[in-house]
This record gives C-alpha cells, structure tokens and sequence, in this order.
C-alpha cells in the first residue's frame, strides 16, 4: 500500500519559500539542511505530510490543478491565519471561480502558488 509522503510545490527563490512555510506551518528543514534546488520541510512536532520544496523555472498556473488546502477550525480562526500568512508574505488571490458562499480564502504563497485557507465549521 502506497502512503503520501511529501508534497512538493515549485518555488523560484528557495530561501525565501523556506521562510515563508517555516513560519506558514511551524514546519523545520529535514536535518537542518536547505539546499539551493531542493529542500524538504517537516512538521516540527514530527507529524503530517511533509513540504518538499524544488527550484523551479515553470510560470505558476493561474488556475493549478494541485493545491495546498490548510485548514482552520472556524472562521474567526481562518480571518486570523489569512492575516497572519499575508503579514508573512502571502498575497490575496482574486479568484474569479468562488461559489456563492465560499468556505476557503485563495492565497497566494511568495513564489505565487495557490493555496487555500479553509474554514472547516462552515456550513
């Protein structure tokens, strides 16, 4: 049986995207080690997935088919954290695909990957 062990995100500036989601997730360098093409991230507490980072040169997609969903318990804790990533750096995304009564927030993290901040007691 396979299992998921890293999702690996396309960044342009390593030591920035490094920053960025230490901060974002309270996530280390695996072995303290951050390389210029590749590094991977690891939940401090040593549980979850882990964030593989990899230098990369393609434009990010307006509308990628993969993403990060973080979540948040209610929605003063989601307006909280979506405060905190952009005070890190994220961007606002203006989504043009929302639904009506959205439970996610479209961020954008420094190197411009999409990521959404999901209000989980919603609805």
């Amino acid at each position: 049986m396979l299992t998921i062990g890293s999702l690996v995100l396309g960044v342009s500036d390593m030591p920035r995207a490094v920053a960025f989601w230490t901060a974002a997730l309270g996530y280390a360098p695996r072995n303290g080690v951050v390389e210029e093409d590749w590094t991977v991230l690891v939940p401090a507490d040593g549980n979850g997935v882990q964030l593989a980072l990899g230098f990369s040169e393609s434009p990010v997609q307006e509308h990628p088919r993969v993403h990060l969903d973080l979540y948040a318990k209610d929605a003063a804790d989601q307006a909280a954290e979506v405060e905190r990533l952009l005070a890190l750096g994220a961007q606002e995304v203006a989504w043009d695909l929302y639904p009506e009564d959205p439970d996610f927030v479209v961020l954008a993290d420094p190197d411009g990957n999409r990521f959404c901040v999901i209000d989980t007691a919603h609805g």
